[in-house]
């Protein structure tokens, strides 16, 4: 039995790092090309064209690795795999709802809630609560669209990266930590997701104003113009997010974390170890 647990977690564990991996690939593109055109020779614009079929994969990774860290919590968690379903799906709910809440530019309430559960209920449980959470919130506000699996992904690395923070000496020193997570990721979603878009974001101007993507340049280029396009376009709103992740988390984030915590303790199950006294 116990063979079996660690075959579907490592199982699930490689599903969430090929969509890790290749989500990686989907958002830094723009970067990669002008490095393999220079290495195979030729232009990189023929290759613009496979950014449908690499979404197409990334999409189907992110939900296997849904489904597949859902069969992994059931076999280490026996007895308690039902409940811990049931949690996971009332908090997508509860925080996709808070996308409709009304937001100021780019902060919104819903990372803060991911924050605190990855922290909670660890990483694997994390990327499912920010993976879903977008999934569910884009049926509740039609935002279903090709750019919804690199929500996706972002959104589930932020709950990842929360579940390995350390919990610290103290309660205080964790929520700490965690509000300065929550503000470096509300810098790094944004700068991530522009990466769907900018590749196609360049309008008809007759002239080159060293912002927007083109597959003839090369990487350092290309790099300066992704730098200036993100200090121009979303920097701002990115810090409003930031200031918004960090506030809500240290108002909030003590006693939602112990509400969270204290569910855990109650649905997880241990096997019995005997001692000896």
């Amino acid at each position: 039995m116990t063979s079996s647990r660690r075959r579907s977690s490592s199982r699930a564990g490689w599903v969430v790092g090929a969509s890790c991996v290749l989500g990686l690939g989907g958002f830094f593109y723009p970067f990669i090309l002008p490095t393999f055109a220079s290495i195979v020779g030729g232009e990189s614009r023929d290759r613009v064209a496979e950014a449908p079929v690499l979404l197409a994969v990334v999409t189907g990774l992110c939900l296997a690795a849904i489904f597949a860290e859902i069969g992994a919590i059931g076999r280490r968690e026996t007895l308690s795999a039902g409940k811990m379903v049931a949690l996971l799906a009332a908090l997508v709910a509860v925080d996709a709802t808070l996308r409709l809440a009304p937001t100021l530019l780019g902060a919104s309430p819903i990372f803060a809630l991911i924050l605190l559960v990855g922290a909670a209920f660890g990483p694997s449980f994390g990327f499912l609560m920010g993976a879903m959470t977008l999934l569910v919130s884009a049926f509740l506000t039609g935002g279903l669209g090709p750019w919804l699996p690199y929500q996706m992904l972002g959104a589930g690395w932020v709950g990842m990266s929360a579940g390995w923070l350390p919990h610290g000496p103290s309660p205080r020193v964790r929520l700490v930590l965690l509000a300065a997570l929550g503000a470096i990721s509300g810098l790094l979603y944004g700068a991530l997701l522009n990466l769907y878009s900018w590749p196609f974001a360049a309008p008809g101007l007759g002239a080159d104003v060293g912002l927007y993507w083109s597959p003839g340049v090369d990487l350092e280029e290309t790099l300066r113009r992704y730098g200036r396009f993100y200090l121009v376009t979303s920097l701002g709103y990115d810090l409003l997010r930031a200031i918004g992740n960090a506030t809500l988390v240290l108002i909030l984030g003590g006693p939602i974390l112990r509400l969270l915590e204290r569910f855990r303790n109650r649905f997880s199950w241990h096997g019995w170890t005997e001692t000896t006294v």
